[in-house]
């Protein structure tokens, strides 16, 4: 199997190449930012020699915040044979994602902090570099958990989203009906059918309104 690390830390990234090394792997190469992960693939691959799977960390220089993770993003979209296993310590949802958005195939998503064992790691790279899938059950949790709220919202129809969409910039049900040009009675059936879809019942009494204006900033 060979491999590209990129991981800003040089510590972890010699031990990353020292654990995969010990196993018989081949690590091609090593960088500490998403820029020089792009730069070092395309070279590989004007080489016709691509690696066989690429572990990134999630943040790296100069911002350390997502470059890692879009960077993978391009490289799913590149070189979509070339298995791809993000190292995180936070679930980015957004990314997430997208990485299993075309294919779940040769894709893997872990939490640092949740990796027990070394051997579980590697198996992990062994996985995804075989066009396998590697998914930390807490992320799965969280993209499940985002499809769940997506999907409350798919229920509604274009003028219930609307009307929450006024509803969460704190407009009154008469201030929603002056602005589409509705009766207040529209609107009010507009909200109740949003409550309805919402799964929010009576017994929630007037928290409804807040409850249903935070799953859609939720969404």
């Amino acid at each position: 199997m060979r491999v590209v690390i990129a991981e800003d830390s040089v510590l972890l990234r010699e031990g990353l190449t020292r654990l995969l090394t010990d196993r018989g792997h081949e690590v091609v190469a090593g960088v500490g930012d998403a820029e020089a992960l792009l730069k070092v693939i395309g070279e590989l691959a004007a080489d016709g020699a691509l690696p066989d799977v690429v572990v990134a960390d999630v943040r790296m220089p100069p911002t350390h915040t997502d470059e890692g993770v879009r960077a993978a993003v391009r490289l799913r979209r590149e070189h979509p044979g070339v298995g791809v296993l993000v190292l995180s310590q936070y679930v980015e949802e957004q990314y997430a994602t997208e990485l299993l958005a075309a294919s779940s195939r040769g894709v893997g998503y872990l939490l640092k902090d949740r990796v027990a064992e070394v051997r579980e790691f590697v198996d992990a790279v062994v996985r995804v570099a075989a066009g396998g899938t590697a998914l930390d059950p807490e992320v799965v949790a969280q993209l499940l958990g985002r499809s769940r709220k997506q999907d409350v919202l798919a229920n509604l129809t274009p003028r219930e989203r609307e009307v929450l969409g006024l509803m969460a910039e704190g407009r009154t049900n008469s201030a929603i009906a002056r602005q589409l040009v509705v009766s207040d009675g529209a609107v009010e059936k507009h909200v109740s059918n949003i409550f309805l879809k919402l799964g929010l019942s009576p017994s929630d009494g007037d928290h409804r309104r807040v409850l249903a204006v935070l799953t859609y900033l939720k969404s």
